[in-house]
């Protein structure tokens, strides 16, 4: 389950919970093309809840759709993923090891609002 949450034109800020679902993809896709096609960079809020399982169904058209992205990568400004779980923050600092263009931090729950202060205002 996703929720988007108000913020400036060039952030995303999204919280995900429990199963990762094909229409919480799609709806992180659209949003991420809508940024894209309107601004030079997009920063990312995300902060995520005792994730679980994601649903297969359907996901090699979201990483087909997916992969288009990765020349617009540059174009990733401040990431923050606000993680509970350990695994979730040690996958973002992996990711973040592999993409060292783009700007990422890795908060715990308690440090939410500094996440979301460092995403908007740089």
């Amino acid at each position: 389950m996703h929720q988007f949450h108000p913020s400036a034109d060039d952030v995303i800020a999204v919280t995900v919970e429990g199963q990762i679902t094909s229409a919480d993809l799609q709806a992180l896709m659209d949003r991420i093309e809508q940024v894209l096609s309107r601004h030079p960079a997009m920063h990312m809020f995300i902060e995520t809840r005792s994730l679980g399982t994601l649903e297969l169904a359907g996901f090699g058209g979201h990483l087909a759709r997916a992969i288009p992205l990765l020349k617009e990568l540059r174009r990733f400004g401040r990431i923050a993923v606000v993680a509970d779980q350990a695994w979730v923050r040690a996958g973002t600092r992996l990711e973040s090891a592999l993409l060292p263009f783009v700007s990422y931090r890795v908060y715990r729950p308690e440090q939410r609002d500094e996440a979301l202060a460092w995403v908007t205002q740089g």
